[in-house]
């Protein structure tokens, strides 16, 4: 037969594993990072191995993100030349300020849709942006 669970005991372990994890419903983005970075530590820790002591809580804290981000107004759906736009107004940098993808007539034919960003350029791009590649295709 089970053992009854100790509920106080429960609750003052619970009280300080909360403390030191943060794990619980997420509650805003500062918690959010919180508990991505402690998911992918774990994930590193766990390293691909399915039957580590880790999965388990793997399981939990990734529960506890898709719920927050369940919550998360969905995100329109943009290209990769919608992203240049945007970085490109953000930094104040018109079509002469890329040379790294092209003179300023082959940026204007990438901006109206007429010639589509290549390998190198999204490379280059994605440098000078500091951002990933997959932010252009």
């Amino acid at each position: 037969m089970n053992s009854p669970i100790d509920l106080k005991n429960c609750l003052q372990e619970w009280k300080h594993f909360r403390s030191v994890t943060g794990i619980a419903p997420i509650s805003g983005e500062e918690h959010y990072q919180r508990m991505t970075d402690l998911l992918n530590a774990l994930l590193a820790d766990a390293g691909g191995d399915e039957n580590h002591p880790a999965m388990p809580l793997v399981d939990i804290v990734g529960s506890l993100i898709a719920d927050y981000e369940a919550t998360l107004p969905a995100m329109p759906e943009a290209t990769g030349v919608d992203a240049l736009r945007f970085l490109m107004e953000q930094h104040s940098l018109t079509q002469r300020d890329l040379p790294e993808v092209g003179s300023q007539g082959v940026v204007s034919e990438i901006l109206s849709g007429k010639r589509e960003l290549n390998v190198r350029q999204i490379r280059a791009l994605s440098q000078r942006f500091a951002v990933s590649p997959a932010t252009f295709v």
